[in-house]
């Protein structure tokens, strides 16, 4: 089923290791084309006291917001399990990881009154807790398209992201994609691009899941 499919990776280069690895040992041909790149947002210190909740909701937030420090942080929600791993990582434990791995998500599971949020993320990130909680924004890194001359050809496409399905979108091309959630999803369709599947959970094994179902539903369609 999955022999000698070849899958595309879209996200920003050394974000595509873990992924294309699992891959290899399903008997796909993952093939790495960046489509977006991260900048961190340089600044000063952030202080976090006085603040009831921080948020994060990437890997790159957790490096960037710890980077940035300034005391001691509040009770972390984060939404993804693999944020909830970073923060592991470097010796903190959130306090809430949303079930289901959107803002929308999250903001359902905060508790009542939050009191005061800071929401750290990307440069432009949907303003949903800005504008549910009255949170805080702190800018951290920017996710940029890439405009790439070439695309390899491939049997399907991974989007990691709305950005990337945004950068895929301008090549023009109708290779089926596996998108990493709900608002990558939305992004891709409203732009004319083709959804298989769609993970059913950010993680590394959620995307390898909705990959494999994508596999089986475009061998089934050929057959």
């Amino acid at each position: 089923m999955s022999d000698g499919v070849r899958v595309a990776l879209t996200r920003a280069a050394g974000g595509n290791d873990e992924l294309a690895a699992r891959l290899r040992q399903e008997e796909f041909d993952p093939v790495e084309c960046p489509l977006i790149r991260i900048e961190p947002i340089g600044g000063s210190p952030i202080c976090v006291e006085g603040y009831d909740w921080l948020v994060l909701t990437s890997r790159t937030a957790v490096d960037e917001l710890l980077r940035r420090l300034d005391g001691s942080p509040p009770r972390i929600a984060v939404i993804g399990p693999g944020t909830a791993d970073a923060l592991r990582e470097r010796g903190l434990e959130p306090a809430l990881v949303a079930a289901e791995s959107t803002q929308e998500g999250l903001v359902r599971e905060l508790p009542r009154p939050a009191g005061r949020v800071l929401f750290a993320g990307a440069e432009g990130a949907r303003p949903v807790l800005v504008d549910e909680l009255g949170a805080d924004f702190a800018p951290l890194y920017r996710t940029v398209e890439e405009r790439v001359d070439t695309f390899p050809d491939a049997d399907l496409v991974v989007l990691g992201s709305a950005s990337a399905a945004r950068a895929y979108a301008v090549l023009g091309r109708a290779t089926p994609c596996v998108s990493i959630g709900p608002v990558t999803s939305k992004e891709a369709r409203g732009r004319g691009l083709h959804v298989v599947a769609e993970a059913a959970s950010p993680a590394l094994e959620g995307l390898v899941e909705a990959v494999k179902l994508a596999a089986s539903s475009i061998a089934s369609s050929r057959s």
